[in-house]
């Protein structure tokens, strides 16, 4: 919501959005991590969860925690269908009040540090991208990764370390520059759609943990053929900057002058 000048109304520093599907065994904990992560670096928040119709005992629990944290301001919705994570990405952003934003899978796979050394990071661009300075994971998803962010910067012209890392950014770019990929693909696309924009951005290393419960949903048929979505809007978006460059200076005026309203710019800038 919008005041009368035209500015996003923020109640609180940072939205989380915490994704949710069939994560009984990682909710909890994930929303605890939070908890101490915002605390730890002394940033007002507001959580808003999105079950995406789990079949598990994610809902009750989450329920359980909302019931027994009544200081913890956390807004659930609950989906009868499933509809992906980028469209709950994008909806969840319209339900939130900070002034920057930012997704948190449900599977506790962030520690504490990380988090609260990405929070305290606010306000220093439009952009916090994270990378991983050491990799954990199975040879399969590091190699499969590293083409992944090799494709994008070729299709989209940018030289990032990394797409996946969840970023942070203004909540306001969100609700206007939002994806409409609905898989996992869909960060790498509204990174390089805000960058198209003149967004700053800075990057940041952290070391990784892998899940403690349950497998990763990333390498499904239904999320490739999203990825292959994203990675085609990315290229597009590419071919369009180069055939009608007033357009694409006029957007950046009008982001610039939004962001310049909801916070400080710093950072790098891609060129």
């Amino acid at each position: 919501m919008e005041n009368a000048g035209g500015v996003l109304a923020c109640d609180c520093d940072l939205t989380l959005f915490v994704a949710c599907y069939n994560e009984e065994a990682g909710i909890v904990p994930t929303l605890e991590t939070i908890v101490a992560a915002a605390g730890e670096a002394g940033r007002s928040y507001d959580i808003v969860i999105i079950d995406d119709a789990s079949t598990d005992q994610s809902v009750p629990k989450i329920q359980t925690f909302i019931a027994a944290h009544p200081e913890v301001k956390i807004k659930l919705l609950v989906n009868h269908v499933n509809q992906g994570l980028g469209n709950n990405f994008a909806e969840a952003a319209f339900h939130g009040h900070g002034k920057y934003y930012r997704l948190v899978c449900g599977d506790n796979v962030e520690s504490k540090e990380v988090l609260a050394g990405i929070f305290k990071r606010l306000g220093q661009a439009d952009i916090i991208l994270s990378y991983h300075d050491s990799d954990c994971r199975g040879f399969s998803r590091k190699h499969i990764s590293r083409l992944f962010t090799s494709l994008v910067n070729l299709l989209s012209g940018y030289k990032l370390k990394y797409y996946n890392g969840v970023p942070v950014t203004l909540r306001q770019d969100v609700m206007r520059w939002h994806s409409n990929c609905h898989g996992f693909g869909f960060q790498a696309d509204l990174v390089t759609r805000l960058l198209d924009l003149g967004a700053s951005f800075i990057e940041v290393p952290v070391r990784p943990q892998e899940r403690e419960s349950g497998a990763s949903k990333a390498l499904t048929f239904k999320n490739l053929c999203s990825v292959a979505h994203s990675l085609l809007e990315i290229f597009i978006r590419r071919v369009a900057r180069i055939m009608y460059p007033k357009a694409y200076q006029a957007m950046r005026a009008q982001r610039r002058a939004a962001a310049a309203k909801t916070a400080p710019r710093g950072g790098a800038q891609a060129k």
